[in-house]
């Protein structure tokens, strides 16, 4: 029998429906930031842009939880990788990047912090991170196979969402720019409203257009400047309204000419230097129509 969100502060099962209440972790203002993969930001700016988007999620109608920094670990502020929330609760997920391999212990420590019960856990090499799900409807997940979640984490997750009626297909992502530079699934996908996405379609797997046209869901082609502004990571905070970095003007233009309301947020230092836009920055604990 499948599961719906909960009116108990947690449930998910949609990329779009009204998010109720988020989980965001504020950045820590040291660490080695070039083994991590991130441009030096301004730390001052860094705490400060945070702050403001934050502030953007509560105005949009989001109960915001903020974790606490984890000193030196710079791309924990990142809080939609390390776990999955679905309909019964949260699953701590195995991170394969060194420097982020304790951000799910911490993860699950929100959650119990928060009264979310813990699903479960993966098992030793399977790795996943969240950032390579996405949910295609209520009752199908795709997840995404590349440098940073195997076949071993697809299928723990699948096992793991399975009790709700949700089923897994995975997808083989792109070398793109290998190992060392993060390719998430949601890195070149966005719902932006119940059948709209934005995509970024060179890298983009045929399987999984294939399946969004058989389902009579349109999407918004970007191009690759675009996308290198993160015009690809945006986050629906309900069903046409999202929020995005200021910085891809002709991903906006486009989303405004179909009728989505749009809300930018100065990410210079906390999105750009460290390649994690809005999606990355929040993990969703519930997304619900109003009952």
């Amino acid at each position: 029998m499948s599961a719906s969100p909960t009116r108990e502060g947690f449930g998910v099962r949609s990329m779009t429906a009204p998010l109720r209440r988020v989980l965001v972790r504020r950045p820590a203002t040291s660490g080695d930031w070039l083994a991590a993969g991130w441009r030096v930001p301004d730390a001052l700016a860094l705490v400060r842009q945070h702050d403001a988007f934050c502030a953007l999620l509560e105005g949009l109608g989001a109960e915001v939880e903020v974790a606490a920094a984890l000193d030196g670990q710079v791309d924990a502020v990142y809080m939609h990788d390390p776990l999955i929330v679905t309909a019964r609760g949260g699953i701590p997920l195995r991170m394969r990047k060194p420097m982020r391999a304790r951000e799910p212990g911490h993860a699950r420590e929100e959650l119990e912090r928060l009264g979310i019960p813990v699903v479960g856990e993966l098992p030793e090499g399977a790795y996943a991170d969240a950032g390579d799900r996405f949910w295609i409807d209520e009752r199908l997940m795709a997840i995404g196979l590349g440098y940073r979640t195997n076949q071993a984490g697809a299928e723990a997750v699948a096992a793991l969402v399975a009790p709700e009626g949700v089923a897994v297909e995975a997808y083989d992502l792109a070398h793109d720019r290998g190992p060392d530079h993060v390719l998430h699934l949601q890195s070149f996908i966005s719902a932006v409203a119940e059948r709209l996405c934005v995509i970024y379609e060179p890298l983009a797997p045929v399987r999984l257009l294939d399946e969004l046209r058989r389902r009579d869901v349109d999407w918004i082609a970007i191009d690759r400047e675009s996308y290198d502004a993160m015009g690809c990571n945006i986050l629906a905070v309900r069903p046409g309204v999202v929020v995005m970095v200021d910085g891809a003007p002709a991903v906006r233009r486009g989303l405004e000419r179909r009728g989505i309301e749009v809300h930018a947020y100065d990410g210079s230092e906390i999105s750009l230097k460290g390649d994690g836009g809005p999606t990355c920055l929040t993990a969703p604990l519930l997304r619900a129509s109003e009952t």
